[in-house]
Order: structure tokens, then sequence, then C-alpha cells
């Protein structure tokens, strides 16, 4: 059941062969018929200059607030972060503060 089932040798494609015949005989007709000379594309007129971001009052006051908004968010999420490192050193600098006078002094309990 799981052994390879392997042609016969007569039915095996010898290494020289191929198993797809060649194509032969085929010609493409051409695309067109017609004996015209192609011709370059006309040229797409230049678009008139102007600047690339035009600025009003009202989109200068809201990119202002949103810049501010952005670093006020910023500069929390960071001093939070700070902060909790320094809680996080205060309380390993306590704890081994108190582990060393228990291990220093074991008599004095």
């Amino acid at each position: 059941m799981f052994t390879p089932k392997i042609p016969p040798p007569d039915t095996a494609p010898t290494p020289g062969t191929s198993l797809v015949p060649p194509l032969t005989g085929l010609v493409h007709p051409p695309a067109c018929t017609c004996h015209h000379t192609p011709t370059a594309p006309a040229p797409v007129p230049a678009a008139p200059a102007r600047p690339a971001v035009q600025f009003t009052p009202g989109s200068l006051l809201v990119a202002a607030a949103g810049g501010t908004a952005v670093v006020l968010v910023v500069g929390t999420v960071l001093v939070s972060m700070l902060l909790a490192v320094a809680i996080t050193a205060a309380s390993v600098a306590v704890c081994a503060v108190v582990l060393r006078s228990l291990l220093n002094r074991p008599n004095n309990r």
C-alpha cells in the first residue's frame, strides 16, 4: 500500500524525449493589415504653475492646534514612563536597604 508505483520500463519516457509535443507551424497574423507609419502622440499641455500646498488662516490654526496636541500627548507619555521608572527604582532601593539591614544584623531581631 505504501510502496511507490513505478511505471513499467516500456511506458516510462526516455531521458532524451519530452512528454509535450513541439509546437510547429504556428504563424501569427499581423495585428494590423493597414500600412501606415506610426505617429507620436500629441504632447500634453503643461498644467499652470501653482504652489503645492495652499494655507488658509483656518488651516494654519488647525495645523498649530494639531501640533500642540501631539506634543502634549507625547510629553505626557514620556513623563509618565519616566515617573514609572523612578518609582520602580525607589522601591527597589528601599527593598535593598531592608534586606541589607536584615542580613547584616541577624542577632538583633
